[in-house]
């Protein structure tokens, strides 16, 4: 594992020059961020070794070195998911990656169900805090010392400096923000009414099924993550209706324009 991170990292050194210091997940329908970004260099993962290959639509599967704004940030356009098939160590290889490049700073987004009675289709929830429902714990099994502690704490998963900015941003260009848990969990399937039930008995806002294996990683890495989810449909009852991988990714392009400004400010800043 640790022979691999260093072959990816070297590659991409060579191909990239100046590492920035932050780095960027877009999910469905996020990806049209990346439109945001200027003077791009594009590396397919087809491409950099070692890189597994995204297969879900809306995730294109480039990694993108560029500008937002006036910041240097890497881009991963697509994400891998445990329900593609993947394991842990293969759906977070990239972040690992990243900390060997010196990344400092990990900002991630996503589609989310909205289980929060107070939260409409559209809007963007600032992520507080996860309950993890993944069978399997991305650092489940033999620990390098080398990526960081055996038992990592996770008392402060999402970096409340970031939090805080990020509000103060939201509320500086009149954004609705909307605040809450993340329920990650192995997908395919969309929820049922009544597990949608079950994730906000246990303290749940959103439910995807991505986000929190990276967040893990990211923090047994050290790194400081600030993460959103858009909310693409609502797991509240009354308000439940089916929903399609194509309407998910429609909702998410209509609230795209609010995130970009706020990661845009927020990578300016710090």
């Amino acid at each position: 594992m640790l022979e691999a991170i260093k072959q990816t990292a070297d590659y991409l050194k060579n191909r990239i020059g100046d590492v920035p210091n932050t780095a960027i997940i877009l999910g469905t329908g996020l990806g049209e961020l990346a439109r945001e970004i200027t003077d791009k260099t594009e590396i397919p993962y087809t491409e950099i070794p070692n890189f597994p290959v995204s297969t879900v639509e809306g995730h294109s599967g480039k990694l993108i070195i560029g500008n937002l704004g006036s910041k240097r940030v890497l881009a991963m356009q697509g994400r891998f998911h445990y329900y593609e098939g993947y394991n842990m160590k293969q759906v977070t290889f990239p972040i690992r990656v990243f900390k060997a490049l010196g990344v400092e700073y990990l900002f991630v987004s996503n589609a989310a169900g909205g289980m929060n009675p107070s939260f409409d289709v559209g809007d963007i929830m600032l992520i507080e805090d996860h309950i993890n429902m993944f069978p399997e714990h991305p650092l489940h099994g033999k620990n390098y010392n080398e990526l960081g502690t055996r038992f990592p704490d996770m008392s402060e998963a999402y970096n409340k400096e970031l939090r805080l900015m990020a509000m103060e941003i939201a509320k500086e260009k009149n954004i609705k923000l909307q605040h809450g848990v993340y329920v990650g969990v192995s997908g395919p399937t969309f929820e049922t009414p009544a597990e949608y039930h079950f994730f906000r008995v246990i303290g749940g806002d959103a439910v995807g099924m991505s986000t929190v294996p990276e967040v893990i990683v990211a923090n047994h890495a050290k790194m400081k993550v600030l993460a959103f989810s858009i909310i693409t449909d609502l797991g509240v009852i009354g308000k439940i209706v089916e929903v399609t991988h194509e309407e998910v990714q429609e909702a998410a392009k209509i609230a795209q324009p609010k995130m970009a400004e706020i990661m845009r400010t927020i990578v300016e800043r710090i």
